[in-house]
């Protein structure tokens, strides 16, 4: 089917030599780019170099063949180290295997349903939150290399990594402190003396060339497997699945979350857009097989779909020679590669938690109403001092909670004043006959605001009771069953319920329930003169009778 088709079946019509020189450009420029943070990433991980590497390989090439974006490259990102490490602390690598497939079928069945779109329903401030804590603790997890210290057991928790740091800082090794410096002087400043050449490429090769020269005694990457080991799927059961089904779905969420921004900030760059669905299935698609594989998580990243964008990328083409040459850097520069200072990969991991942080949005939430604020500190503190799932589920608790807040305090039920000759302030109020009764309600009528229609009260000559719902526009179950005893007490006691301007989702809620039959469709008025109108027929009516 056509909006199922991945994108190089488009983006490849017209295809032209000069495109495809660009398209190698880039390619090269993004791996290069690519390449240390994929080691940075997997170390921090806590699994071995090759499976960041072998993750960016894998997922950019299946992304190219299998994707929705024209110049979105996938590989390894910062926000899976906590995860990750949270999973294989838990479950051993095994584990991540389990978590990783499940992610991926989730992210297919996504994919598959076309709820490409509903990742816009995470609210920012949860986003913004958990990448602030995550950014926190890859921060954390990095001052152990940058410092050039070597525990026997390094504690698990947040609190528990500082406390070692602080009463081992006699320990600090200082050639690895300096080399460290210097390397996240180089990633901040050599931006902005060359946007080609990428600072933590300079900055690795600056780094480990002067440990070389210098003959510094520093911990270094050492030996990297130039393969994968064969593909395999652990024995597993009811138990196991059920309890990686949380870290799995956190997994799926931040892929789909991770690749389907990065589309959107690179489409705006080649003015095109990305198929989500057919994206969220080929990332599943990458991580199923990525776990099969023993390696880490990955998704689409904005600076290499950025930097694939700005250097002339503009088809799937330039992701699959990014691929090419991750595996040609990995084969044939092992004995550089393996050179490389530990405390360099921890600046340039420091360097990106920092840009992840993003403290200027940060502060942006001053402004911002207490309840989001709220919400974006806690998911951060839950984050980096307790656990990401947790963080998410709590905040998007609280998020719901705080939202059904707001919206009740927007709903409220309120009876007409009634026009007096001798109050001078009822001299703009329309006049009601004394047999009938008037409620405005406004807002949505859900769970959180049902009771409110309790409130609502008629006296013993009351014959019509009107409510006016211009402002409800929507009405759930709850406050449907509230209408309906609403309804019942007024028949019981003699009054005629109707109901004036009924907007359209609340009157087919009623309608559905046989509510509006049982009212009687003439009782639903579309505006307040036609249903006071109405009343006062009713009311003389019944004079008459009488």
């Amino acid at each position: 089917m056509e909006n199922i088709k991945p994108k190089i079946f488009t983006a490849l019509k017209g295809y032209t030599g000069a495109q495809f020189k660009k398209d190698v450009l880039a390619g090269v420029i993004v791996a290069v780019i690519a390449l240390p943070l994929s080691i940075a990433f997997a170390l921090g991980a806590g699994v071995s170099a090759e499976k960041g590497i072998y993750a960016a390989i894998i997922a950019s090439l299946v992304g190219a063949v299998f994707g929705g974006s024209r110049v979105q490259i996938s590989g390894s990102t910062g926000a899976f180290i906590v995860i990750t490490q949270s999973v294989i602390s838990g479950y051993g690598t095994e584990g991540l295997v389990i978590a990783m497939i499940l992610a991926g079928a989730a992210l297919i069945l996504m994919g598959a349903f076309r709820m490409g779109k509903l990742i816009r329903f995470i609210p920012a401030p949860i986003t913004t939150g958990f990448t602030a804590g995550i950014a926190v603790t890859i921060f954390t997890l990095e001052i152990k290399d940058f410092l050039g210290l070597a525990p026997k057991t390094m504690p698990a928790k947040f609190i528990g990594k500082w406390q070692y740091y602080l009463t081992h800082l006699q320990e600090t090794d200082y050639q690895c402190v300096l080399l460290g410096l210097l390397c996240i002087g180089i990633l901040v400043i050599w931006p902005k003396i060359n946007k080609t050449i990428p600072g933590s490429f300079v900055a690795i090769v600056t780094g480990t060339t002067l440990a070389a020269v210098l003959k510094l005694d520093v911990p270094l990457l050492g030996e990297i497997p130039k393969t994968l080991g064969l593909p395999r799927v652990p024995e597993v059961d009811v138990q196991t699945v059920i309890d990686l089904a949380d870290p799995a779905f956190t997994i799926a969420v931040l892929i789909a979350m991770q690749a389907l921004l990065s589309a959107v900030v690179t489409d705006g760059l080649v003015n095109d857009k990305t198929n989500s669905n057919v994206e969220l299935m080929a990332q599943g698609l990458a991580n199923i097989i990525l776990g099969i594989f023993g390696c880490i998580p990955a998704t689409g990243g904005v600076a290499r779909g950025i930097a694939n964008a700005k250097n002339g990328g503009r088809t799937p083409v330039a992701a699959i020679v990014h691929s090419v040459m991750l595996f040609v850097f990995l084969i044939f520069l092992m004995p550089l590669i393996r050179r490389v200072p530990l405390c360099v990969l921890a600046a340039i991991l420091i360097v990106v938690s920092y840009n992840m942080f993003n403290g200027r949005v940060m502060l942006g939430y001053r402004h911002a109403p207490k309840s989001d604020t709220a919400v974006l500190l806690c998911t951060c503190v839950l984050t980096f001092a307790f656990d990401l799932v947790l963080a998410i589920e709590v905040g998007m608790v609280l998020t719901c909670v705080l939202f059904m807040k707001r919206m009740s305090e927007e709903s409220g039920v309120t009876a007409w004043k009634y026009y007096e000759e001798d109050d001078p302030d009822s001299l703009n109020l329309q006049v009601v006959p004394r047999h009938v009764r008037v409620y405005e309600i406004t807002g949505p009528l859900f769970f959180g605001v049902a009771e409110r229609l309790g409130d609502i009260t008629f006296k013993e000559f009351t014959r019509c009771l009107i409510l006016r719902m211009r402002g409800v526009p929507s009405l759930d179950a709850t406050a449907l069953f509230s209408l309906e005893k609403l309804y019942e007490s007024c028949r019981a006691k003699g009054v005629v319920l109707i109901f004036s301007h009924v907007n359209e989702q609340p009157y087919h809620t009623m309608e559905k329930a046989g509510l509006a039959d049982k009212v009687g469709r003439e009782n639903f008025c579309s505006h307040i003169d036609e249903a006071l109108e109405r009343a006062g027929q009713i009311v003389q009516r019944e004079e008459k009778a009488g």
